[in-house]
């Protein structure tokens, strides 16, 4: 099959031929239709791949049809459309049985013993590392079905792609992590494609008041369309100052989809007496925050780290696809361009552009 494949660190994707064996165990064999470029891949593909060994096939937002299944597989049946996710999880540990799948103790449950069993993806003979246990960015991806989750087959591939990441964590941050209720305040800061989708969530939510926060005039006015009551340009004007004035005193939720000491900084003079605080995103630099703890208490603030929208997939997936489906949340609007898998480079070239909200591989 074809893959675009990273070589080196910040060689860019070139796209090979490389081999992909049948499913084994509660493998699942999945043609990609659609695979989302999000900025986490291009991330792991040019300042670190962390445990990832080149040569490596990345890409982790994907949607596509199921055409073979393990022998142990009982999910998923051939002609399934099914979405995949990065959480891995084992399904057995205290935090799964929780439905926590998201702090998943075990997440290499999912992945293959090359050693006794091979490699899910080769070339020539020589192991190819799969990014993720998925392998998106190729026309077909070899996963465990713990990894998968079905969809209405109504739904559009290209939508149904950005629900394992993009939807999910953006979506999830307001649902499940800040559990934002209908009536109160948010403020969005970065409304790129995840942060779009947490406008989304505090609209299916219901909040009062959304105030999108960016530094780009076309990400401000995408949040409008997406439902944001209010915007701020963070280059013209104090965002703090701007926010509490917007809502007479400060926000009840404030959600960090940039993740610089600033901003989280910024998010947290932004919120009201009791506010929280919600760490969706991480800038490549990473941070770190001084805080006052006398001013902490007494304020009686919360900060909270969330990853994936502390999502269960399988739970959380096709609510957002039904929510979809019935006019309630925009995927289709998100997807800004439709690239072709040997464009992958050109697509994120194209996501420095704030007209950008998400690029998709549609053609393998």
């Amino acid at each position: 099959m074809r893959a675009a494949v990273v070589e080196a660190l910040g060689g860019g994707f070139t796209v090979q031929d490389v081999d992909v064996d049948r499913p084994a165990g509660r493998e699942v064999l999945v043609e990609v239709r659609a695979s989302g470029l999000c900025h986490t891949d291009l991330t792991l593909a040019t300042h670190g791949l962390g445990r990832l060994t080149p040569p490596v096939v990345l890409g982790h937002e994907i949607a596509g049809v199921v055409v073979d299944v393990g022998p142990a597989a009982t999910e998923f049946a051939v002609g399934d459309h099914v979405v995949g996710c990065l959480v891995q999880w084992c399904g057995d540990c205290p935090a799964c049985l929780d439905g926590r799948s998201h702090q998943c103790l075990r997440p290499g449950a999912t992945l293959r013993d090359p050693g006794r069993q091979g490699p899910r993806l080769s070339r020539a003979g020589r192991p190819v590392t799969q990014g993720m246990g998925l392998g998106g960015f190729a026309e077909r991806a070899l996963v465990h079905e713990n990894q998968l989750t079905a969809v209405p087959r109504r739904l559009p591939f290209t939508s149904a792609a950005l629900l394992g990441c993009g939807v999910l964590t953006g979506v999830g941050s307001v649902l499940n992590g800040a559990r934002v209720r209908a009536g109160e305040t948010v403020a969005v800061i970065g409304v790129g494609g995840v942060g779009l989708n947490a406008v989304g969530g505090a609209v299916v939510a219901g909040a009062a008041r959304i105030v999108a926060v960016d530094v780009a005039a076309d990400r401000l006015r995408r949040a409008r369309e997406f439902g944001a009551t209010d915007v701020v340009d963070a280059t013209g004007t104090d965002p703090v100052a701007a926010v509490r004035e917007l809502t007479g005193g400060g926000v009840r939720h404030a959600f960090d989809v940039v993740g610089t000491a600033a901003t989280t900084r910024q998010a947290l003079d932004m919120t009201a007496l009791g506010g929280g605080v919600h760490v969706v995103g991480l800038a490549a630099a990473g941070g770190e925050l001084t805080l006052s703890l006398p001013r902490l208490l007494l304020q009686q603030k919360r900060i909270q780290g969330l990853i994936m929208g502390a999502g269960n997939p399988r739970r959380d997936i096709p609510r957002y696809a039904d929510l979809c489906l019935r006019g309630l949340l925009n995927l289709d609007g998100l997807v800004s361009r439709r690239i072709a898998l040997h464009e992958i480079d050109a697509g994120y070239a194209a996501l420095a552009d704030p007209g950008v909200a998400r690029v998709v591989v549609t053609s393998f």
